[in-house]
């Protein structure tokens, strides 16, 4: 029997589209990969786009700072990108089946389609992965400030058709490229294009 979920909700922030079977594209980032200060001059040369075009816009320059690789970047130690895609990998063909998936030393990109809960997968990830990054913190010299090792919120979109589809696994393959992590896409090793080769 399939679980009822709410569709459409919000915490205030961003809306989220919660529907078993729907494709969805996410993004979720660290806790400190995005500075405040910012955050605030963001939102203030927004206000002079038009309503429309302000999400838009937030996110291309949220990606554009993430990929400059700003904080901690915890991700990029070997052991917590392992950590990281082994939870990934943990539960895919049990509570979704993941298409792609890229980690970045401060952010993360998934293409999944949800069997559970759009939240409840996510909040399964970031909380074992933060536990460990926390409890590993000194150990490893991982540089998380605070205690909190996610952020909040997320990012998702869901897939509209085909052609959406691919340009999505395009970016996620192409995003350690874009952040001139490596020439080539196959050659990222915590992504799923690195698998593919």
């Amino acid at each position: 029997m399939e679980q009822q979920i709410k569709e459409w909700r919000s915490r205030g922030y961003i809306p989220h589209r919660d529907k078993i079977h729907l494709l969805q594209s996410i993004t979720f980032r660290l806790a400190d990969s995005f500075p405040q200060n910012i955050l605030l001059e963001l939102e203030e040369e927004l206000l002079k786009l038009p309503r429309e075009e302000q999400d838009l816009e937030k996110r291309k320059k949220i990606e554009h700072w993430l990929d400059s690789g700003i904080g901690c970047c915890a991700l990029k130690h070997p052991k917590m990108a392992l950590i990281m895609q082994d939870t990934l990998l943990k539960f895919d063909s049990e509570s979704y089946f993941l298409f792609a998936w890229c980690i970045m030393p401060n952010h993360v990109h998934v293409l999944i389609e949800p069997y559970i809960s759009l939240s409840k997968i996510i909040q399964s990830w970031k909380s074992f992965t933060g536990r460990w990054a926390l409890k590993h913190n000194a150990e490893l010299e991982l540089g998380v400030p605070g205690k909190s090792f996610w952020m909040r919120e997320y990012w998702d979109r869901f897939i509209r058709n085909e052609k959406h589809f691919n340009n999505v696994i395009e970016y996620i393959h192409n995003n350690p490229v874009k952040a001139n992590l490596v020439t080539k896409k196959e050659n990222w090793k915590w992504s799923s294009a690195y698998y593919l080769k």
